[in-house]
């Protein structure tokens, strides 16, 4: 076997482990805040990579601190719509930003190409599709196309950013780093209870129920952060050095059906046919989107 056929295969089974993230997340917003989950999963991946924060240069960790904090914004977004809407469609939408990236440059001033206005056209048919498969547009399907907006702009960033680093898994370490110490902020601030309020056993009623929950739900804590996060992180540096950039970008776009197949063995969620031709058009949309991009995907070790 080939390096560029062991290449293909590794970024193939990343698209698989992150297409497992959204049953495993929307199975956790039944017990945790949005912030919760962020927190949790991003803590744990922290003190993984924290080696490669340690050894890294102050321009590294400063970049990836910026790219952190919209990163954050990025998940928060995302577990909100969550649990708002099903994981199936929350996938696919949040799954438009590869079309976003492009379109976003185009509002900056460069040029209109025709695969663009394919992609946004497959794009929107598919969203229309999916839409009358689930029923009709809810606040969760808003948070997570906003999520995808975001995740344009993030990708944008990021491919400016990548470029100064030194080493990209520094970068990548410091981002998980700031989105795990802005969950924790955002916990304290608006989650966490100071001082009893109602009753004097409210403040221990709120810790016991965490770490009830925690204990439940560990191994889905594990999986997303251990294994989605931290671990394939490295796996996919490594695909990605062994294959093309149109590649990557195809094996990505089909992240979000893999997203629909764990999330009927997951949490048992299903697409009827018109579902299912939604799908089939919104990652023809992502893939023409990337087809013969001048470069590598940005999102390289970008976590899902």
């Amino acid at each position: 076997m080939t390096q560029h056929l062991r290449g293909i295969l590794a970024l193939l089974l990343v698209t698989i482990v992150w297409g497992t993230t959204f049953p495993a997340m929307k199975d956790l917003t039944v017990h945790f805040s949005a912030a919760w989950i962020v927190f949790v999963r991003f803590a744990i991946a922290s003190v993984l990579l924290l080696p490669f924060l340690v050894r890294g240069t102050r321009r590294d960790i400063v970049n990836g601190a910026v790219l952190g904090l919209l990163l954050y914004l990025c998940y928060a977004l995302q577990v909100e719509g969550l649990a708002l809407t099903s994981s199936n469609r929350n996938a696919f939408i949040t799954g438009l930003n590869c079309v976003f990236v492009p379109l976003i440059g185009v509002f900056l001033g460069r040029g209109v190409e025709k695969r663009i206005v394919l992609a946004l056209v497959l794009s929107v048919l598919g969203l229309a599709a999916l839409c009358w498969d689930g029923g009709r547009w809810t606040f969760g399907d808003t948070l997570s196309l906003a999520c995808a907006v975001s995740y344009g702009f993030y990708i944008r960033m990021m491919a400016t950013r990548t470029q100064q680093a030194t080493s990209l898994m520094t970068l990548t370490a410091a981002q998980i780093v700031t989105v795990c110490v802005c969950a924790a902020v955002w916990l304290l601030l608006h989650e966490v209870p100071r001082t009893p309020v109602d009753l004097p056993n409210d403040y221990n009623d709120y810790w016991e129920y965490i770490g009830r929950s925690l204990a439940q739900h560990w191994l889905n804590f594990a999986w997303l952060g251990v294994i989605c996060t931290a671990a394939i992180i490295s796996l996919q540096s490594w695909g990605q050095r062994h294959t093309t950039a149109n590649e990557a970008a195809v094996m990505y776009a089909f992240e979000p059906g893999a997203a629909a197949v764990f999330g009927y063995f997951w949490i048992n969620e299903t697409l009827t046919a018109r579902g299912w031709l939604g799908a089939a058009l919104l990652i023809s949309g992502m893939i023409v989107s990337q087809w013969n991009t001048e470069s590598r995907p940005a999102a390289s070790l970008a976590p899902e």
